[in-house]
């Protein structure tokens, strides 16, 4: 048995957001130029409604990657320890979305354009599969049982931290430049601040210790992914089902919605921008509170919650956002970010506490990043898809987003409870 002097906590949790925040601001500010500009740069001989479709599968294929990264990185994880983790998909992820803001366009070297940035964007979704698990089980494994909703919590405001900080880089650049400066070097822009951030976080990350859960293992597994396949697939297959619906909530939002209101409601880039990021600012400020209520309640009762409202919700959303009005359509992205992090904030402890520590690293984030690629990926490509090039109200979209949230709400009925105060032993620890 491995012992190690135990971090503090608070320090712990601060060095695990801020990575994560960088980490999902390499990945976010992509998707924010795949709804403004590279559709006309990289598939220039596209109509502007297959220019869209093509830089979505290109975000898309990022998804698609992040369950091999949780397999790799995994494999690290429950082999090697989370910290390498947390430290490795870090030097990736930074390293491959400073490269995506060098990547001439289709004007200066064709074809091998878009291809570029289809290799560089697998590698980004590589390294973020990574992420979450290293990031989230630290914390979690070092955080005590009646307070671990909370504490897990925090590296889950990450993602909203970064997509603030991308969308505020690429909302003061459309603002300050004009758009043939925009579309000429602007975007690139916060690709290159990618390489910084990426510094500071590996200085944040440097003095980290290791979790005790994995420290207190005889014998780790030899090979995570097959165990986690035989003793737990069903497990894999109902979490990657349930966290669908928040992945399409978030990048029906974040990514979607953008394209649609700049492209065919005609609202400018910077109100339909500015939307976006309030609503994010409330999800981002109560994700706590809803990691406490999950530590208090349970993680199932606030998860199906959650997953209830989005039910409900999505198809007043899109009817919201197709007035083009700000304040109606920062009320359906607020109110969709809110059923979104009552899920997300919650599974932070959910998911660990769901696998034995041996095979934890694995099949916590292969779960998690397989519900990215139903929700994450095809979710901007079949929304475009289905809102086409017609007048009106896209209900398609909103009845899309719905259905994936009633697959989603079955998932979370089929699983169980893992919460300190419903289950006699605490799993997080055994």
């Amino acid at each position: 048995m491995r012992t190690s002097h135990g971090p503090s906590l608070p320090r712990l949790a601060a060095a695990a957001l801020v990575g994560t925040a960088i980490e999902f601001f390499d990945f976010f500010v992509y998707g924010t130029a795949a709804a403004l500009v590279l559709g006309p740069l990289f598939f220039p001989t596209f109509s502007p409604l297959a220019g869209t479709l093509a830089a979505f599968a290109t975000f898309g294929v990022g998804f698609v990657a992040r369950p091999l990264g949780s397999v790799l990185f995994g494999h690290i994880g429950d082999r090697r320890g989370r910290r390498p983790v947390m430290v490795g998909s870090l030097l990736l992820t930074g390293a491959t979305t400073v490269a995506v803001g060098f990547v001439p366009t289709y004007a200066s070297i064709g074809v091998a354009a878009p291809l570029l940035l289809l290799v560089l964007r697998f590698l980004q979704g590589l390294g973020l599969g990574g992420e979450w698990g290293g990031a989230v089980l630290l914390t979690a494994e070092h955080a005590p049982a009646g307070r671990r909703g909370l504490w897990a919590s925090l590296p889950q405001i990450g993602p909203s931290a970064g997509f603030l900080l991308a969308n505020g880089i690429m909302l003061a650049l459309s603002t300050a430049l004009t758009d043939a400066q925009f579309a000429d070097w602007g975007w690139r822009v916060p690709f290159w601040a990618a390489g910084v951030l990426a510094l500071v976080g590996l200085w944040l990350r440097s003095s980290l210790v290791e979790s005790p859960a994995f420290l207190s293992m005889e014998e780790p597994a030899r090979l995570p992914l097959a165990e986690v396949v035989r003793g737990h697939g069903r497990l894999v297959l109902l979490t990657a089902g349930a966290l669908a619906v928040g992945y399409a909530i978030f990048y029906s939002v974040t990514t979607w919605s953008l394209a649609y209101g700049v492209e065919r409601l005609g609202v400018s880039r910077s109100v339909m921008l500015s939307c976006i990021m309030a609503a994010v600012v409330v999800k981002g400020a109560l994700t706590p509170v809803a990691a406490l209520l999950g530590d208090r309640f349970g993680r199932r009762p606030v998860c199906l919650a959650g997953c209830a409202v989005a039910v409900v919700w999505m198809v007043p959303m899109v009817a919201l956002l197709s007035t083009g009005e700000p304040l109606l359509m920062f009320l359906g992205f607020l109110v969709a970010l809110l059923a979104f992090i009552a899920m997300f904030a919650v599974i932070a402890a959910y998911l660990p506490e769901l696998y034995e520590p041996r095979v934890r690293c694995t099949g916590a984030a292969v779960g998690y990043n397989l519900g990215g690629v139903l929700g994450g990926a095809l979710t901007p490509i079949v929304a475009t898809a289905l809102a086409g090039e017609g007048a009106g109200v896209p209900w398609g979209v909103g009845l899309y987003l719905s259905g994936v949230a009633a697959l989603s709400l079955g998932c979370f009925v089929l699983l169980p409870e893992t919460a300190p105060a419903a289950v006699a032993q605490d799993a997080i620890t055994a």
